[in-house]
């Protein structure tokens, strides 16, 4: 995710989150997984291998009608489960294609009672039929557009809005989307179009995601778009849409080859079949990585799109394990768009860059107050977009660049497609180098004060 520049400010203290009360019923899969920000994402006892997600949707009325395939794996006896799911009634429920009762409670938890329980260690299948208007979250989810369109967009959470599913960053899965509109109308999502057909009054498009994605990273978008089409020298094709009042992001997005070509001399091939963009006309005051195909706000710049770009490897192939990892995804977008771009790209002193930002805030309490591991919850994007890049910027100095940017590169090789966090990080970087780290990280990491010179300046930027 990417902040309009006006909110790249630091926002004082943090929420405490609620403890989730034990779970007494072996039988009952666990209504959330304990994150630390968001104890009640997620659910216990099963693993998603696949959504197929299957949506109609009207926009002069705003009415949704879906059917949601989930396609698991028990990992405990079950005779009850939840989904997260906050989008509009659900009619139907079944478990393999059995009856199932079904209630709603909490503020996103579907709880599914299936007529035979669940065994341990074999595949499942869940289908939830449901209907109403689709609400408004203003870039929390589903979202509507000025043109009269809608999208989806939002982080942490935004799946719930329109489909059911197990809200974690631990549990990622292919992603199959079928969505019907008035024929007159488009529809962009993630991963690679198998079909986009026209018939009657009615279009019908099919978009598949083949490698595994989280919920807040998918999306459906739906408005008069235009495309751009592209393809890269390896023969990956790229496909763009822009809204009505987008066209003027056009310029921008046709150097999204040699974006992505940038980010792979970084971090290694770029890991996704597809890639692209989705130019919205919203007042949106971020734009997010939504996988292979990022949701770009109408201020998006070339800065914004190298951001979101290096997110296909920082955030959605290596996704954290936890909100408190949130420096992974954030902090090496923000130093691959601000620090490794304009260095390489334009020519430009980063290190006189880094030296200046120092001079500017290092006395500015505020400007350390929120720690760069462990922010807190509701302080997840704030310090990781200005301060991330100065952490990163002094690690590399540290290290060196050979030894730095064959670690990052080889750190996120090791977990594609799955998850890491900070701690790995710190670990995995302390066995690259010789000097004991440890102070480095505390400092920079999680202390609230400017470090010492020691860790401000290491390396070349002692000169």
């Amino acid at each position: 995710m990417r902040l309009a520049g006006w909110l790249c400010v630091a926002v004082i203290g943090a929420l405490v989150a609620a403890p989730v009360p034990a779970n007494a019923d072996p039988l009952v899969g666990a209504p959330g997984l304990d994150d630390p920000y968001y104890p009640l994402d997620g659910n216990g006892g099963y693993d998603v291998g696949h959504y197929e997600v299957t949506i109609d949707y009207d926009p002069p009325s705003h009415q949704l009608t879906g059917t949601t395939k989930i396609d698991a794996i028990a990992t405990q006896p079950l005779r009850m489960f939840n989904l997260d799911f906050d989008g509009p009634d659900v009619r139907m429920v079944s478990v393999n294609n059995l009856p199932a009762a079904f209630d709603r409670n909490g503020a996103h938890e579907l709880t599914l009672t299936p007529l035979l329980p669940l065994l341990p260690g074999l595949p499942f299948t869940v289908t939830v039929d449901y209907a109403g208007q689709a609400t408004n979250t203003e870039g929390a989810g589903w979202t509507y557009a000025p043109s009269g369109g809608a999208f989806v967009a939002g982080e942490p959470h935004s799946a719930t809005t329109w489909y059911p599913l197990n809200d974690t960053p631990l549990d990622k899965a292919t992603f199959t989307l079928h969505a019907s509109v008035p024929e007159e109308w488009e529809v962009v999502s993630n991963g690679v179009r198998t079909e986009n057909a026209v018939t009657g009054a009615k279009r019908n498009v099919t978009w598949e995601t083949r490698q595994p994605v989280l919920g807040y990273l998918t999306t459906i978008a739906i408005d008069h778009y235009s495309y751009l089409e592209q393809r890269r020298a390896n023969g990956t094709p790229l496909i763009s849409a822009f809204a009505p009042d987008a066209e003027r992001n056009r310029d921008t997005e046709q150097r999204l080859p040699e974006i992505l070509d940038f980010a792979e001399t970084l971090y290694g091939p770029y890991p996704f079949d597809t890639a692209g963009g989705i130019y919205v006309d919203a007042d949106l005051e971020f734009s997010l990585e939504t996988q292979t195909r990022p949701i770009y706000a109408p201020w998006t710049d070339l800065q914004t799109v190298v951001h979101e770009i290096a997110h296909q490897w920082w955030g959605d192939s290596v996704s954290v394990r936890q909100w408190s990892d949130i420096c992974l995804n954030e902090c090496f977008a923000s130093y691959t768009a601000d620090y490794l771009w304009p260095e390489r790209m334009e020519g430009k002193d980063v290190d006189a860059g880094y030296r200046e930002t120092i001079r500017q805030y290092g006395s500015n309490q505020k400007f350390w107050d929120i720690p760069l591991e462990n922010p807190g919850v509701g302080n997840e994007f704030t310090s990781v977009y200005y301060r991330g890049p100065l952490f990163l910027h002094a690690l590399r100095k540290q290290l060196g660049d050979d030894v730095f940017f064959a670690a990052v590169r080889e750190f996120n090789a090791a977990h594609a497609y799955g998850n890491a966090s900070m701690p790995e990080f710190r670990t995995f970087m302390q066995s690259k180098s010789p000097t004991d780290l440890s102070g480095f990280f505390d400092a920079w990491l999680n202390r609230t004060a400017l470090p010492p010179d020691e860790y401000l300046y290491p390396g070349a930027l002692r000169g």
